[in-house]
């Protein structure tokens, strides 16, 4: 952080408002990172934020009504935090943020992979992607995605944080039957893996199925496996548009992470 800011959260809501506790911008003199729902209201903030900046004493918890007064329809409440950040407190706020993220895990450097951590890296997820060769991942931003290289990179499933989402998508069909049995392996003896999603056609996973199966998992363990991956209804086939089925996919997911 180069400069200071003042970071604005939504602290609480009542009724209908266009975003949610927890959500966040920061406000710099002459910029603005992320975004509060918009509107008015976020117009008020940042001139809040911006008073605060320029050493106006101004309340740093501040309710707004999103009627009449406000030109907004949603007519419900937010109240709004505000709180001076700079270079010394931002390791303290990178914490705060990066605890706020569902860890997810994706195996697979290739196009898909690539496309796939290009939105994930503006979500909120805790991204780790993981590959077996060397050199595979493009320049990232800083922060934003940790990389590792594994080989062999079913192994990296053993480190995987508690409730990580996991994606599987490697350059080999071998490596991906590899991915697939290890988490099933976690699942057995510590079932904290709540999506395991894997690339590929109904063709693709029943081949996978009657591997699996002749290594000892049960048709019970096999149903905790996603396959294809994406949401329905979404037929291109381009990387992108996998991303995006794919990434639309995780959304859906309930906090606890399985499938309805």
């Amino acid at each position: 952080m180069r400069e200071p800011a003042v970071w604005v959260t939504v602290a609480s809501t009542q009724g209908s408002v266009p975003r949610d506790a927890g959500t966040w911008m920061a406000v710099f003199g002459a910029d603005c990172v992320g975004t509060i729902g918009g509107g008015h209201v976020e117009f008020q903030a940042i001139a809040h934020a911006r008073a605060c900046l320029a050493g106006t004493p101004v309340d740093l918890q501040r309710r707004f009504a999103l009627g009449p007064s406000l030109g907004q329809c949603c007519g419900g409440v937010m109240h709004l935090r505000f709180e001076r950040v700079d270079a010394a407190s931002a390791a303290g706020l990178r914490e705060r943020l990066a605890s706020a993220l569902v860890p997810l895990a994706v195996f697979g450097g290739g196009h898909v992979g690539r496309a796939l951590v290009q939105v994930l890296a503006r979500l909120p997820f805790a991204v780790h992607w993981y590959d077996s060769r060397d050199e595979i991942f493009p320049p990232l931003p800083d922060g934003s995605v940790v990389t590792e290289h594994s080989e062999p990179v079913h192994a990296a499933v053993a480190d995987l944080a508690p409730a990580s989402r996991v994606v599987i998508m490697s350059f080999s069909h071998a490596e991906d039957l590899d991915i697939v049995a290890a988490c099933l392996h976690r699942l057995r003896a510590s079932d904290d893996l709540p999506y395991v999603g894997l690339i590929g056609s109904k063709t693709k996973w029943a081949t996978f199925r009657h591997r699996l199966q002749a290594r000892g998992f049960s048709d019970a363990e096999l149903a905790r496996i996603t396959c294809p991956i994406g949401v329905a209804g979404i037929a291109g086939k381009e990387p992108e548009v996998i991303a995006v089925a794919v990434a639309a996919q995780l959304l859906q997911l309930p906090a606890g992470g399985r499938r309805p």
